[in-house]
C-alpha cells in the first residue's frame, strides 16, 4: 500500500486539503528563519537542509530516555515509556537519514550543487542552533518539545506535497536508482517525494501522540 502509485497521490492531495495545524510563534519564528537563511521556495537544497536538522530531536530523546532507564529502572511504568521513546527516536532518526541519503542521490543525478547555505560553516552553526532549541524543550517540558516536532514534521510534510505539486516533470522521471529502491521500491521520483511527505505525516502524528493531542492525528486517506 505505502508504494502504491495511487494511494500516494491521494495521500499527497489530501495534504495539500488539509488545513496546517496552528503553528506556535516559536515555530513560526523557527520556518521564518529558514525562509531566510534558505529563501521562501522549496528547492532540494532547503528539504536537505530540513532533513540534516530533522533527526537532531529524536537523537536528543534517546539520549534522554536512555539515561532515564538506567536511573528508573525499578520503576517499570517509566521503563516502559522511556523504552518506547528510545525505539521510536532510533526508527525516526534511520527515516530521516533515508530522506537526506534520498535527496542527495537526486541531486547527484540531476547534477545539481549544494546551496551555498549547505557549507559546512553554515550546516555546523545551523546543527548546533537546533541541538540547543531540542535540549531546551527536551529539559522544561517533553511534551512542549513533542509539540514543536509536531508542527516541524507538519511543515515538512506539506513541504514535499508542494513540492511534487511544483514539480509536474517528476511524474514522468523513471527512479532507477539502486540505492534509492532500498528505500522505496516505486516507478517516479514523484512516488519518492510524495512516500517521504507521507512519513512526515507519520512522525507528526507520533509526536502529537506522545504529547496527548490526539485531536491533531491525521488521518490517511484509507481511514477517512
Amino acid at each position: 500500500m505505502l508504494n502504491d502509485s495511487e494511494y500516494l497521490k491521494k495521500e499527497q492531495q489530501k495534504t495539500l486539503e488539509t488545513v496546517r495545524y496552528n503553528y506556535s510563534l516559536s515555530a513560526k519564528l523557527f520556518f521564518l528563519g529558514m525562509d531566510i537563511l534558505a529563501g521562501r521556495k522549496d528547492t532540494l537544497s532547503k528539504a536537505k537542509l530540513l532533513e540534516i536538522l530533522a533527526c537532531i530531536p529524536y537523537r536528543e530523546w534517546e539520549i534522554k530516555h536512555y539515561t532515564k532507564l538506567t536511573r528508573k529502572f525499578r520503576n517499570s511504568e517509566k521503563v516502559n515509556y522511556s523504552k518506547e521513546i528510545v525505539e521510536w527516536g532510533r526508527s525516526a532518526q534511520d527515516n530521516e537519514y533515508w530522506h537526506l541519503l534520498v535527496i542527495h542521490e537526486k541531486m547527484k543525478e540531476d547534477k545539481m550543487k549544494d546551496a551555498w547555505y549547505l557549507c559546512s560553516f553554515i550546516t555546523f552553526f545551523a546543527v548546533l542552533s537546533y541541538v540547543c532549541i531540542a535540549k531546551t524543550f527536551a529539559f522544561f517540558s517533553q511534551k512542549r518539545a513533542f509539540l514543536f516536532n509536531a508542527e516541524f514534521e507538519n511543515h515538512a510534510e506539506l513541504v514535499y506535497a508542494k513540492f511534487v505539486r511544483d514539480h509536474p516533470e517528476l511524474e514522468d522521471q523513471k527512479m532507477e536508482n539502486e540505492i534509492v529502491k532500498q528505500y522505496a521500491d516505486v516507478d517516479t521520483w514523484a512516488d519518492i517525494f510524495r512516500r517521504i511527505s507521507l512519513d512526515e505525516r507519520n512522525h507528526m502524528n507520533e509526536s502529537f501522540r506522545y504529547c496527548g493531542m490526539m485531536q491533531y492525528v491525521d488521518k490517511y486517506y484509507s481511514e477517512s
